[in-house]
């Protein structure tokens, strides 16, 4: 095959979703995988259903998550414009051809009658086709009127390489609109001239595009054009796999995603993931790595479940991999407001602490608080403390007293406060449950933080000392 072009074309409608991404990455990996181009191209004919700044959305997006066009409106590759809405001229030009052979023709009906022959046909009982309304005569064509193209039914049965042997009845065939009456193309007819003339090999979309499928073959053959290969990806489902994931079982815009401190190599290994498996059990990949293994073949036929909690677990491992310096770059905008008092240093241990246990970047705001500002004793953390609420105040204050006492001798490096955590055990017999809880408690006023011995070293001996103060005054 000549050399791998594979698109992108999306409408500039709104936010980029899971699955129009998901659809982006696929094509990319088959690009790269053979050394190919990858084309973004926008198909902007619907101008009713424009929404202002898609655009730019659009290729931020791809950006983002380091999926990089090699042709597109901002880079041109000898074969633009790649914006639908400046190439009418090339539609027309195509129109008019179709016109010559006979096989398209001015739409004289008005929608008022096109919707009385769907009711003829429904009263008959028979699936309503516009070809069996096609006008004896047809007007000369001009902007202003609807233009269709002159199917010729017959059944037809394709490769595709992920559903595999497809077929459909001459019933799939149809006549319909290539140019609208505002003088813009449709998208069955704009994608089939772009891919043309853009030399794309690889036509890569979703499911809903099957049931069309016999329509564009039979332009292809009406225009001598060859057909592509034609991969149908499997929708994306909600999380109960009953359906295709909508805004309304919580499916965001990815650039949300990536606001919300999720890392671009854990969206890239999900989107891969929904629906394609190399046949090995590795779940994370590199990029090197997905692009050498990925396969169409390997696409799977079926619906593929998001779970946002396996992103999580993605995207905390990759967590997990950053230095703490290119963790605070990816991080630095979800400290809480009381951290700007605060040097760079001083975040750069605090976030040590949690870098095991961050499932996402603003998760950190919240968590982290504490290290930045004393918080008010919560009397009910130690009420609601299964161990501790069995206490005495007495006990608890000694608890306290010897853990001041105690934490006063060290020098407060990590190896001397674990060693001191260890002794205190010791001294009062108590279980880590019961004591750790308890200076956590007085520490972090929360239920739960990171390591105790790391906690104290960050937060250091005066601060440690005083806090732990702050709650046996309160007892007291």
């Amino acid at each position: 095959m000549s050399e791998i072009r594979t698109r992108f074309a999306p409408s500039p409608t709104g936010f980029m979703h899971l699955g129009s991404v998901r659809t982006a990455l696929f094509a990319w990996l088959v690009a790269k995988k053979y050394n190919g181009k990858f084309i973004l191209r926008i198909e902007d004919t619907d101008r009713n259903r424009l929404v202002e700044g898609s655009v730019e959305h659009i290729i931020k997006t791809l950006r983002a998550l380091g999926i990089y066009y090699d042709e597109g409106p901002d880079k041109d590759g000898g074969y633009g414009p790649y914006f639908q809405s400046q190439r009418l001229d090339i539609y027309h030009q195509f129109a008019k051809q179709l016109i010559k052979i006979k096989r398209a023709y001015a739409d004289p009906y008005s929608s008022d009658e096109v919707d009385k022959f769907r009711q003829d046909a429904k009263l008959n009982k028979k699936p309503f086709l516009f070809r069996n309304y096609r006008p004896d005569s047809s007007a000369e064509w001009h902007i202003g009127m609807p233009l269709r193209f002159l199917s010729d039914p017959k059944p037809y049965t394709w490769e595709d390489e992920v559903m595999g042997k497809l077929s459909a009845g001459e019933e799939a065939v149809d006549d319909y609109v290539i140019i609208k009456s505002d003088g813009y193309p449709t998208y069955n007819f704009a994608h089939i001239i772009d891919d043309y003339l853009m030399k794309i090999t690889h036509v890569i979309r979703s499911q809903e595009f099957i049931a069309s499928t016999p329509k564009f073959l039979n332009l292809y053959e009406a225009l001598n054009f060859t057909k592509p290969i034609l991969a149908t990806l499997p929708p994306v489902l909600s999380s109960d796999g009953k359906k295709k994931l909508s805004k309304r079982d919580g499916a965001k815009d990815i650039l949300e995603y990536l606001d919300e401190g999720f890392l671009p190599e854990s969206i890239i290994n999900l989107l891969a993931s929904l629906g394609f498996n190399d046949g090995s059990t590795q779940e994370l990949f590199s990029i090197p790595e997905l692009i050498e293994k990925f396969d169409l073949k390997r696409v799977q036929k079926s619906g593929a479940i998001f779970d946002e909690k396996r992103l999580q677990w993605m995207n905390s491992h990759y967590i997990r991999q950053l230095s703490i310096d290119d963790l605070f770059v990816q991080f630095n905008n979800f400290w809480p407001p009381e951290a700007k008092n605060f040097d760079d240093q001083y975040k750069k241990k605090v976030l040590k602490t949690f870098q095991d246990r961050l499932k996402f970047g603003q998760e950190l705001t919240d968590l982290s608080l504490f290290f930045f500002k004393e918080l008010p004793v919560n009397s009910n953390l130690i009420k609601d403390h299964k161990q501790l609420s069995k206490l005495t105040n007495d006990e608890l204050k000694s608890l306290l007293k010897i853990s001041i006492d105690e934490l006063t001798k060290t020098n407060f490096n990590l190896l001397d406060i674990q060693s001191c955590l260890n002794s205190l055990l010791l001294k009062t017999s108590q279980k880590p449950v019961v004591l750790f809880s308890l200076i956590r408690i007085a520490l972090t006023e929360t239920s739960s933080s990171p390591g105790l011995a790391e906690t104290i070293e960050v937060l250091g001996k005066e601060e440690s000392l005083k806090r732990i103060n702050t709650l046996l005054e309160t007892l007291a």
